[in-house]
């Protein structure tokens, strides 16, 4: 990166691909070209070994990892998997039937539940 201002011709425009960014996780399941991953120590909690490894595998041709080499240390010593409370493995336990009632006032189901 040149840190400088470029200036396209009007004649130019064909030559720029529009590009969007998203999350690891709604990449999940899909490939692209290229990938450019961002790896940083201050987003400490995202450094883990499995999210760098979902957003590697997402390119096709190019993977430009941008940051810094202690934060991708970092993400390759991580292996711990955090755990997510997105209450799943409850609703699979449950009849579909029985969902609407044990929702919340905004339609949520419990999330925190002893097995």
């Amino acid at each position: 990166m040149d840190n400088q201002d470029h200036t396209y011709e009007f004649d130019e425009l064909q030559n720029l691909t529009l590009a969007y960014a998203i999350s690891i996780h709604k990449s999940q399941g899909s490939e692209y070209p290229a990938v450019v991953v961002p790896v940083l120590t201050q987003h400490y909690i995202m450094l883990q070994r499995n999210l760098l490894y979902t957003a590697i595998t997402r390119a096709e041709d190019l993977v430009v990892t941008l940051g810094t080499k202690r934060a991708i240390g970092i993400a390759v010593s991580n292996g711990e998997v955090r755990q997510r409370n997105s209450g799943l493995a409850y609703r699979l336990q449950i009849p579909l039937t029985q969902t609407a009632a044990m929702t919340d006032d905004r339609g949520r189901a419990p999330v925190m539940m002893e097995f």
